[in-house]
Protein backbone atom coordinates (compact mmCIF):
# COMPACT_ATOMS: atom_id res chain seq x y z
CA UNK A 1 0.00 0.00 0.00
CA UNK A 2 1.37 3.38 -1.02
CA UNK A 3 1.97 5.83 1.84
CA UNK A 4 -0.46 8.72 1.94
CA UNK A 5 0.71 12.22 1.20
CA UNK A 6 1.38 14.33 4.28
CA UNK A 7 2.00 17.96 3.38
CA UNK A 8 3.70 18.60 6.75
CA UNK A 9 6.56 16.27 5.74
CA UNK A 10 7.33 18.19 2.52
CA UNK A 11 10.47 20.33 2.57
CA UNK A 12 10.94 21.10 -1.14
CA UNK A 13 8.72 21.52 -4.17
CA UNK A 14 10.50 21.49 -7.52
CA UNK A 15 8.59 22.74 -10.54
CA UNK A 16 9.92 21.43 -13.84
CA UNK A 17 10.23 23.68 -16.85
CA UNK A 18 12.61 25.57 -19.07
CA UNK A 19 13.97 29.04 -18.24
CA UNK A 20 13.09 31.98 -20.47
CA UNK A 21 9.93 33.92 -21.31
CA UNK A 22 9.54 32.10 -24.63
CA UNK A 23 8.74 28.90 -22.69
CA UNK A 24 6.51 30.40 -19.98
CA UNK A 25 3.15 29.17 -21.31
CA UNK A 26 4.44 25.89 -22.79
CA UNK A 27 2.85 22.66 -21.61
CA UNK A 28 6.29 21.50 -20.47
CA UNK A 29 6.51 24.52 -18.11
CA UNK A 30 3.42 23.82 -16.04
CA UNK A 31 5.65 22.83 -13.09
CA UNK A 32 7.17 26.34 -13.05
CA UNK A 33 3.69 27.84 -13.12
CA UNK A 34 2.54 25.75 -10.14
CA UNK A 35 5.48 26.83 -7.96
CA UNK A 36 4.95 30.42 -9.14
CA UNK A 37 1.38 30.10 -7.84
CA UNK A 38 2.67 28.89 -4.45
CA UNK A 39 5.22 31.72 -4.25
CA UNK A 40 2.48 34.24 -4.99
CA UNK A 41 0.10 32.73 -2.41
CA UNK A 42 2.78 32.94 0.28
CA UNK A 43 4.16 36.33 -0.85
CA UNK A 44 7.61 34.86 -1.45
CA UNK A 45 10.19 36.35 -3.77
CA UNK A 46 12.52 34.48 -6.09
CA UNK A 47 16.29 34.72 -5.98
CA UNK A 48 18.82 33.06 -8.22
CA UNK A 49 21.32 30.68 -6.65
CA UNK A 50 23.08 27.43 -7.62
CA UNK A 51 21.47 27.02 -11.09
CA UNK A 52 17.97 27.59 -9.75
CA UNK A 53 15.41 30.17 -8.80
CA UNK A 54 14.61 29.70 -5.12
CA UNK A 55 11.79 30.98 -2.94
CA UNK A 56 11.35 30.00 0.70
CA UNK A 57 7.95 29.79 2.38
CA UNK A 58 6.67 28.78 5.82
CA UNK A 59 3.06 27.55 5.46
CA UNK A 60 0.75 27.75 8.48
CA UNK A 61 1.20 24.78 10.79
CA UNK A 62 4.67 23.90 9.45
CA UNK A 63 7.64 23.72 11.79
CA UNK A 64 10.09 24.13 8.92
CA UNK A 65 10.55 26.15 5.73
CA UNK A 66 9.61 24.75 2.34
CA UNK A 67 11.92 25.43 -0.60
CA UNK A 68 10.24 26.27 -3.90
CA UNK A 69 12.61 25.58 -6.77
CA UNK A 70 12.65 26.28 -10.49
CA UNK A 71 15.79 24.69 -12.00
CA UNK A 72 17.46 27.03 -14.50
CA UNK A 73 19.39 24.24 -16.24
CA UNK A 74 16.69 23.36 -18.82
CA UNK A 75 14.47 20.33 -18.46
CA UNK A 76 16.97 17.58 -19.31
CA UNK A 77 19.33 18.66 -16.50
CA UNK A 78 16.77 19.38 -13.76
CA UNK A 79 18.47 16.96 -11.37
CA UNK A 80 21.44 19.32 -11.00
CA UNK A 81 19.56 21.14 -8.20
CA UNK A 82 19.36 18.01 -6.02
CA UNK A 83 22.87 18.13 -4.50
CA UNK A 84 21.97 21.53 -3.00
CA UNK A 85 18.86 20.02 -1.36
CA UNK A 86 20.83 17.00 -0.15
CA UNK A 87 23.33 19.34 1.55
CA UNK A 88 20.36 20.99 3.30
CA UNK A 89 19.37 17.57 4.68
CA UNK A 90 16.29 17.17 2.48
CA UNK A 91 15.47 13.50 1.83
CA UNK A 92 13.91 12.30 -1.45
CA UNK A 93 10.59 11.45 0.25
CA UNK A 94 10.38 15.09 1.45
CA UNK A 95 10.42 16.38 -2.14
CA UNK A 96 7.55 16.92 -4.56
CA UNK A 97 8.35 17.33 -8.25
CA UNK A 98 5.61 19.04 -10.27
CA UNK A 99 5.62 18.09 -13.94
CA UNK A 100 3.56 17.82 -17.09
CA UNK A 101 2.11 14.35 -17.73
CA UNK A 102 1.28 13.13 -21.23
CA UNK A 103 -0.49 10.02 -19.91
CA UNK A 104 -3.16 12.02 -18.06
CA UNK A 105 -6.04 13.96 -19.55
CA UNK A 106 -5.72 17.74 -19.51
CA UNK A 107 -6.60 19.11 -16.07
CA UNK A 108 -6.14 15.79 -14.25
CA UNK A 109 -3.90 16.20 -11.19
CA UNK A 110 -2.38 13.15 -9.50
CA UNK A 111 -0.09 12.96 -6.45
CA UNK A 112 2.06 9.83 -6.40
CA UNK A 113 5.15 8.57 -4.60
CA UNK A 114 7.82 6.96 -6.75
CA UNK A 115 7.64 5.44 -10.19
CA UNK A 116 9.59 5.58 -13.41
CA UNK A 117 10.29 8.56 -15.62
CA UNK A 118 8.17 7.20 -18.53
CA UNK A 119 10.39 9.06 -20.99
CA UNK A 120 10.13 12.44 -19.20
CA UNK A 121 13.68 13.79 -19.33
CA UNK A 122 13.26 16.10 -16.34
CA UNK A 123 12.15 13.18 -14.17
CA UNK A 124 14.93 11.03 -15.61
CA UNK A 125 17.49 13.64 -14.51
CA UNK A 126 16.03 13.85 -10.99
CA UNK A 127 15.85 10.05 -10.64
CA UNK A 128 19.50 9.95 -11.72
CA UNK A 129 20.34 12.24 -8.80
CA UNK A 130 18.23 10.87 -5.91
CA UNK A 131 16.49 7.72 -7.10
CA UNK A 132 12.76 7.29 -7.75
CA UNK A 133 11.28 7.62 -4.24
CA UNK A 134 10.11 11.25 -4.30
CA UNK A 135 6.57 12.60 -4.62
CA UNK A 136 5.27 13.76 -7.98
CA UNK A 137 2.37 16.01 -8.79
CA UNK A 138 1.47 14.97 -12.31
CA UNK A 139 -0.37 17.68 -14.23
CA UNK A 140 -2.26 16.14 -17.15
CA UNK A 141 -1.63 17.73 -20.54
CA UNK A 142 -3.05 15.01 -22.89
CA UNK A 143 -1.00 13.24 -25.53
CA UNK A 144 -0.85 13.89 -29.27
CA UNK A 145 -2.00 10.98 -31.44
CA UNK A 146 1.35 10.74 -33.24
CA UNK A 147 4.30 9.84 -31.01
CA UNK A 148 6.60 11.79 -33.33
CA UNK A 149 4.75 14.99 -32.39
CA UNK A 150 5.50 14.72 -28.64
CA UNK A 151 8.61 17.02 -28.57
CA UNK A 152 6.80 19.82 -30.44
CA UNK A 153 3.60 19.22 -28.46
CA UNK A 154 5.17 19.65 -24.99
CA UNK A 155 7.03 22.77 -26.14
CA UNK A 156 3.84 24.33 -27.53
CA UNK A 157 1.60 26.65 -25.54
CA UNK A 158 -1.73 25.43 -24.24
CA UNK A 159 -4.56 26.22 -26.67
CA UNK A 160 -6.68 29.23 -25.64
CA UNK A 161 -9.59 27.16 -24.26
CA UNK A 162 -7.22 25.22 -21.99
CA UNK A 163 -5.22 28.32 -21.02
CA UNK A 164 -8.44 29.85 -19.69
CA UNK A 165 -8.71 26.93 -17.24
CA UNK A 166 -5.09 27.18 -16.05
CA UNK A 167 -5.60 29.74 -13.22
CA UNK A 168 -8.18 27.48 -11.53
CA UNK A 169 -5.98 24.43 -12.03
CA UNK A 170 -2.96 26.21 -10.57
CA UNK A 171 -5.01 27.06 -7.47
CA UNK A 172 -6.20 23.45 -7.22
CA UNK A 173 -2.62 22.14 -7.58
CA UNK A 174 -1.40 24.54 -4.88
CA UNK A 175 -4.18 23.32 -2.59
CA UNK A 176 -3.19 19.69 -3.14
CA UNK A 177 0.44 20.40 -2.31
CA UNK A 178 0.07 22.62 0.76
Amino acid sequence: MEPSYNKFHIRAIIGLGNPGNQYHRNRHNIGFRVVDELAELYHASWRETNNMLLAIIRPAGFEHDVYLIKPQTYMNSSGQVLPWLTKKGVKPEEIVVVHDELEKKFSQLVLKLGGSHKGHNGLKSIIGSVGPLFWRLKFGIDRPDDREQVPAYVLANFPAEQEQQIPGLLAKAAGLLL
